[in-house]
């Protein structure tokens, strides 16, 4: 298989310079990678910029309304486990009105791929603040700026006890298509947030991990297996701490041939760790402006949690062919025979 061989016919009607754009042609380059056949994927999503993906893949798809892509990927997985069931959500369709179907596919562990595009604003309807939006965002729906502080999406996957959550960025393919590719072999919800640039509304929101010269020193990829390492010369790695006033644990940069340097462990059960590594950088990301923001620490990229959890759509299946077997009455006419008896 070849990407090729995943692209649709249809007209790819992301504006130009749209970061969907890239997470698109990813989408496809790591399907190919997995080389699951067309015809045994299906794509679904709800209603946004990043929603319109279906029709530009060549599999099975499906645009349901606003928020409810996660309700009917999981019908699809469950009644068709042998499908690759991929969602395709944005930061207002998936945290906004779809925000409780989010966390719950999430804490069911239904074997989905999400793919939540994160432009921290409402594209497709033209402006407005998002879920993901910094405090302070002017747009046009909070032109004073808005007063509301915003989610932070993988806080929230593992507050509904995420088995898998990643992070890649649109100008990243080699990453993104990692992260996805990723997703696929793990078995249950599979989330990975993309930062996504909106050119048109809110043009620069990742900047300062977006632009090359910035990227290496404010961003971390994490591989389970390697040590965390990061900057431009390489020369800069995580450790942690316990902070001594409050005994809480920390992360902290330190030179890259310390020796409390960390090594990456994406399987380790408890989350601790990950949640510390998922939440680096958030200063800038919850700021308008992020010049004059004081955070050493990077934003990590990459796989930070991938563990194994029973999935909801093989429990399901399962339970089905243990009642199945131990009833008395297979066919309709046996059902009918056992009310007779009465």
């Amino acid at each position: 298989m070849e990407a090729q061989d995943y692209k649709s016919d249809q007209y790819v009607r992301f504006c130009p310079g749209c970061g969907d754009h890239a997470i698109c042609m990813a989408l496809q380059k790591a399907m190919a990678q997995i080389g699951i056949p067309t015809h045994q994927i299906a794509v679904i999503s709800g209603i946004g910029c990043s929603s319109r993906m279906p029709h530009y893949l060549n599999t099975y798809g499906f645009n349901t309304i606003h928020g409810r892509g996660g309700a009917v990927a999981t019908g699809v997985k469950t009644s068709h486990p042998e499908l690759s069931v991929w969602q395709m959500s944005g930061d207002g369709d998936c945290l906004a009105i779809g925000g409780n179907h989010f966390i719950h596919e999430i804490r069911r562990n239904v074997d989905l791929n999400v793919c939540m595009f994160n432009n921290r604003i409402y594209g497709l309807t033209k402006g407005q603040y998002s879920p993901t939006s910094p405090k302070g965002f002017v747009s046009k729906s909070s032109p004073f700026g808005t007063v509301e502080r915003p989610f932070i999406p993988a806080e929230l996957v593992l507050g509904a006890r995420g088995t898998f959550f990643a992070r890649t960025l649109d100008v990243d393919m080699p990453t993104t298509v990692d992260c996805l590719v990723a997703a696929q072999q793990h078995k249950g919800c599979s989330i990975v947030e993309c930062l996504v640039n909106c050119v048109i509304f809110n043009n620069g929101t990742h900047a300062w991990i977006a632009d090359r010269d910035l990227r290496a020193e404010h961003s971390i990829i994490l591989r389970h297996g390697e040590k965390m390492i990061f900057g431009k010369d390489k020369d800069k790695g995580l450790a942690i701490e316990i902070d001594p006033q409050t005994f809480i644990p920390r992360l902290i940069v330190v030179s890259a041939d310390d020796t409390r340097v960390l090594t990456h462990d994406a399987h380790q059960q408890d989350p601790t760790l990950h949640r510390l590594l998922a939440l680096m950088g958030q200063k800038r990301v919850e700021q308008v402006k992020t010049d004059d923001i004081d955070d050493e620490l990077p934003i990590a990229l990459g796989v930070i949690r991938d563990v194994e959890a029973e999935t909801y759509d093989a429990a399901v299946n399962r339970q089905i062919q243990e009642v199945r077997a131990q009833a008395k009455a297979h066919t309709f006419d046996e059902l009918t025979a056992t009310l007779e008896q009465w």
